[in-house]
């Protein structure tokens, strides 16, 4: 029996024997970092050339090491309380401040970021961790040397040897206040203080900010890493503290701004375009890029706004709602408004191509939020043509109609970016909105008996007798009613037939050319059909269209300001540049891939029955069309050059210039459209549940 006690006993004392060494060594390691000040003459030496990184690491270690071995989870162990209990982080962030001996603010930086990244328990809700971390210095609220303050236990006999006769600091006190701290703030780096607004603080965050702007950017990179660390691993009360009792979101908006302004009043688009990929691990410009002025400005800035995109992705909610809005207020509204809205057609084409560059880059859904409202505004009911819309968006509903095709087409390109977002407010207030109810559907209109009675072609004025005899003929002629499926809607077949057909075959040239067709354009659309269901697939959107409510009042339809711009330039596809073309037909497509039924009926389905002075995607090309066919007649040898610029626009054939070019490049487009439209009504018929995944991708044309 007494030989079975002593084994258990033994076995108790060699289970605990690990964890008093533990202390012992964490102990032994912190009195050799504070004998170094004690001791040390030189103060020229390195850190990294002293044993303190070594003994942090230590430090660390045994740290990680007795969590490991913890029975409970969640107790702090003896090592960690003695590091809490002797404000050990405190010690360590005077000494950072100040800098002695040289390197050690990095070493204490290290130590911070591994400790709050390794050790699992929770640590930034303790004075001793949170203060040093994350609170403001007390040192402005206390006069130097005023309050006595001591040394770890083991160490305090040596305290009085750390202050000179004449109260200057010969080497800082190993604690969070110094009696020389006016002195130690001369060492801290002279950016916090620009970031830091003028304030006293200076603490672990403001002097990662003012290491971010480093010129080095290895340390710019660290410093980066760290803080976007910290503000992850921040609790709820860290997060608000954060946000209300630190310079952090403005500083970071205000280097924001700050970079916005550093670079050329005037950017080229295309130039923009160049570095639009850019992150902010690698700020620096590509090299093999062509050089152009402001580039490594540009590339900066840019690599900004990632870093502040990712902080507002990666940071407690608290500070990445805070943070989003003084992006918003202080950046968009502020520095980019009045650019966006300014007279100078230099910096509307600059400020719209950077906006267009940050939302391609923007990630986060608060600051995505943020840049939509800055954009469109809140309002979410159906818009009038007389109406006042939110300024900013009148504007730009206004560029992409401008006298300067550059502005146009610029503005389009955002247009086409901000569809592509993952934020239903964006196409609810640019089309949805005007759809509601299907105020385009004419009320108590009979099904039409022929295809040709849903065009009213006899009551358009583009369609008189003189242009018939022309030779344009209707597509398909005699057609019966359209086939409908189970639930009501107008065949596929009907559908894309009427887009192939639309375009008469004396304007049509992709045949006599070995170039992809209408099977090219059904894989293109099937794949950005099947990218755009997913990212609506959690909005909760119908697969049928509303029924239309007899009692409720019939109200007069407008297509809202967006896409009545886009219809305006459609409707001018012969007379405008083949790149503003190129780009009001790519911003339709977008529209028109949307799994929203409204939407598909309205740009897609050419047999619907609309109310008086309602105009459609297909009125609008039909009206297109009976104007080309006049025009055809007075253009000589019209099939012949048609043919020639369509092989300019493909590389084939030298790009001399043709008189009528504009309009053969518009019948160009207009081809490719056409068939770009029938493409995607083919993937989206039947209709598919966007919440559902897609069929696979069809073969062959219909």
């Amino acid at each position: 029996m007494l030989s079975r006690l002593g084994a258990l006993l033994q076995e108790a004392v060699g289970a605990r024997e690990p964890s008093i060494d533990l202390l012992q060594a964490f102990v032994e390691h912190w009195k050799g970092i504070t004998h170094y000040y004690i001791e040390s003459t030189d103060e020229s030496t390195p850190a990294k050339k002293t044993d303190i990184p070594w003994r942090l690491k230590q430090m660390l270690d045994i740290l990680v090491y007795e969590e490991q071995q913890q029975a409970a989870a969640g107790e702090a162990g003896p090592c960690l309380e003695y590091l809490l209990q002797h404000k050990i982080l405190e010690t360590l962030c005077t000494l950072g401040k100040a800098e002695y001996p040289p390197g050690m603010r990095q070493q204490v930086f290290q130590f911070f970021s591994k400790v709050l990244a390794q050790v699992q328990h929770p640590l930034l809700h303790y004075l001793s961790v949170h203060r040093p971390v994350q609170g403001k210095k007390i040192v402005g609220r206390k006069k130097a040397c005023g309050e006595p303050t001591a040394l770890p236990k083991d160490t305090t006999s040596h305290g009085d040897k750390d202050c000179s006769h004449d109260g200057a600091p010969a080497r800082p006190q190993l604690d969070g206040e110094s009696c020389g701290a006016q002195a130690l703030n001369s060492h801290m780096p002279a950016e916090t203080e620009e970031l830091d607004g003028g304030t006293t603080e200076s603490n672990l965050i403001t002097s990662l900010l003012g290491l971010c702007q480093s010129k080095k950017s290895r340390v710019a990179l660290k410093a980066q890493e760290n803080l976007l660390l910290l503000v992850s691993m921040a609790s709820p009360a860290a997060a608000t503290y954060l946000v209300q009792s630190s310079a952090c979101c403005p500083a970071i908006v205000r280097h924001l701004c700050q970079l916005y302004r550093s670079m050329p009043v005037f950017l080229d688009p295309a130039d923009i375009a160049t570095l639009e990929g850019i992150s902010w691990r690698l700020p620096s410009a590509p090299s093999d890029e062509a050089s152009f002025p402001g580039k490594e400005a540009l590339a900066a800035f840019l690599g900004w706004f990632d870093y502040c995109d990712h902080l507002i992705t990666e940071a407690h909610t608290v500070v990445a709602d805070a943070l989003a809005k003084a992006v918003a207020e202080n950046f968009f509204v502020e520095t980019l408004q009045p650019q966006l809205l300014h007279v100078s057609e230099q910096s509307i084409l600059t400020s719209t191509a950077l906006l267009t560059a940050m939302l391609r880059q923007l990630r986060s859904p608060a600051l995505l939020r943020e840049a939509v409202a800055f954009l469109l505004g809140t309002d979410r009911q159906p818009e009038a043509p007389g109406d006042n819309p939110h300024t900013l968006y009148a504007h730009l509903i206004g560029h992409c109609d401008h006298l300067s095709d550059e502005i146009s087409i610029t503005t389009l390109r955002l247009f086409e970016e901000l569809l592509q977002k993952p934020h239903e407010g964006i196409i609810h207030s640019l089309v949805l909105r005007n759809l509601e109810g299907r105020p385009y559907v004419a009320w108590g209109s009979p099904e039409p008996e022929s295809y040709e009675d849903t065009l009213d072609l006899e009551e358009d004025p583009y369609f008189t007798d003189s242009f018939l005899d022309s030779g344009f003929q209707t597509p398909a002629k005699p057609r019966l009613a359209p086939a409908t499926s189970y639930d009501g809607k107008t065949a596929v077949t009907e559908i894309v037939n009427s887009f192939l057909c639309l375009v008469p075959e004396e304007a049509k040239t992709s045949a006599f050319l070995e170039e992809t067709g209408y099977d090219t354009y059904v894989h293109d659309a099937y794949g950005l059909f099947q990218e755009c269901s997913s990212r609506v697939a959690s909005w909760g959107w119908p697969l049928t269209p509303t029924p239309l409510d007899p009692h409720e009042p019939e109200r007069p339809f407008f297509e809202g300001h967006f896409l009545r711009v886009l219809f305006d330039r459609m409707s001018r596809i012969l007379d405008q540049p083949y790149s503003l073309n190129l780009q009001v037909t790519s911003v339709l497509s977008r529209l028109a891939l949307f799994p929203h039924p409204h939407i598909h009926e309205y740009l897609l389905d050419p047999y619907i029955s609309l109310a008086p002075g309602c105009r459609s995607l297909f009125s609008v090309l039909v009206r297109v069309i009976g104007d080309l066919m006049q025009r055809i007649q007075r253009v000589p040898q019209f099939p012949g050059k048609l043919l020639l610029v369509r092989k300019q626009l493909t590389g084939q054939a030298p790009g001399e210039q043709l008189d009528h070019q504009t309009l053969l490049q518009g019948v160009v487009v207009l081809e490719e459209f056409c068939k770009e439209l029938a493409a995607i009504a083919f993937v989206k018929f039947p209709p598919h549940d966007p919440r559902q995944n897609v069929s696979p991708a069809p073969e062959g044309q219909v």
